[in-house]
């Protein structure tokens, strides 16, 4: 496809198929200790008629596409009314297009009213990729998440509210060896209580250009637990989800040592077998020069 995008540029896992159009570049926020993503993109909305041209490009060569991902990081920082727009033209120009999705800082979910986010469902923004990252206060505090569990959970039920799917990610040694259980506790009692769609675990992965950020933020030694201690806090999330409705969970990044997929909380005895295998070394694990962002 002749798209011309401003590198870098990232999507979830579950969009490598589908067409990507960049709304905004960069993140609004960009102060997440251990993310690296935008560092090098200063934050701004692309104008309409920018956008637009990159729909037409991409309409004359992909006419059926039936999937959007909105890029960058952050396109729910955009006004609803020229999100509105830009989903309007969208919509004409792809016939047959059935979802846009985008990422969305719990932030700019809480800034939109309940009357905002139904409007961008009815159209057809129908998914978000939210960042929870853990639900451990003192954790959020450490990483400058820019949220508390009390905001983040409320982002979940405005989402759902207006009929929006969520699908969340945690990252696993995001606490360090000193605060792991809190981390995955903390997590757990804010997913029980969230209604997300979807779940997926990511190992944390520091780029070198944010080490030292990420290690003064953090205000007390940080050690990375290994791929046990990591493969045990996954066992520990796993088995105390009891999530208010079922979740798709995944460990299908390519962070992760070991890929995991089912359903919660019906695939739970499964999913913590086969986690049991690899901590005995029954289950192989991938290997380290094929993990990565």
């Amino acid at each position: 496809m002749s798209l011309d995008y401003d590198l870098p540029l990232y999507r979830p896992p579950g969009e490598r198929d589908n067409l990507i159009i960049q709304a905004t570049l960069g993140c609004s926020y960009n102060q997440c200790s251990f993310c690296a993503m935008y560092r090098s993109k200063r934050y701004r909305a692309r104008p309409l008629e920018e956008v637009f041209c990159a729909i037409d490009a991409a309409a004359r060569d992909w006419p059926d596409a039936r999937r959007v991902f909105l890029a960058d990081g952050d396109a729910l920082a955009l006004p609803t009314p020229h999100l509105v727009q830009l989903l309007e033209y969208l919509a004409v120009r792809l016939p047959r297009l059935a979802r846009v999705s985008c990422y969305a800082t719990p932030a700019n979910i809480r800034r939109k009213t309940a009357a905002e986010l139904v409007q961008l469902r009815a159209q057809r923004l129908s998914l978000l990729y939210v960042g929870i990252e853990s639900g451990s206060a003192s954790v959020l505090k450490r990483i400058t998440k820019g949220a508390t569990p009390h905001s983040i959970q409320a982002a979940l039920h405005q989402a759902h509210a207006a009929g929006i799917k969520v699908s969340a990610t945690v990252i696993l040694g995001l606490g360090g060896t000193q605060y792991s259980d809190e981390h995955i506790d903390g997590t757990a009692a804010l997913l029980n209580q969230a209604p997300v769609t979807q779940l997926s675990t990511l190992q944390l992965y520091l780029d070198d250009t944010i080490r030292e950020e990420f290690g003064r933020k953090f205000g007390t030694p940080f050690t990375l637990p290994g791929d046990q201690a990591l493969l045990r806090e996954q066992q520990r999330l796993i088995a105390t989800l009891t999530p208010p409705q079922p979740l798709l969970f995944r460990s299908n990044h390519a962070s992760n040592a070991l890929a995991l997929e089912g359903t919660l909380p019906r695939d739970r005895a499964r999913l913590l077998g086969q986690i049991a295998q690899a901590l005995a070394g029954q289950r192989p694990l991938r290997p380290l020069p094929l993990r990565g962002l």
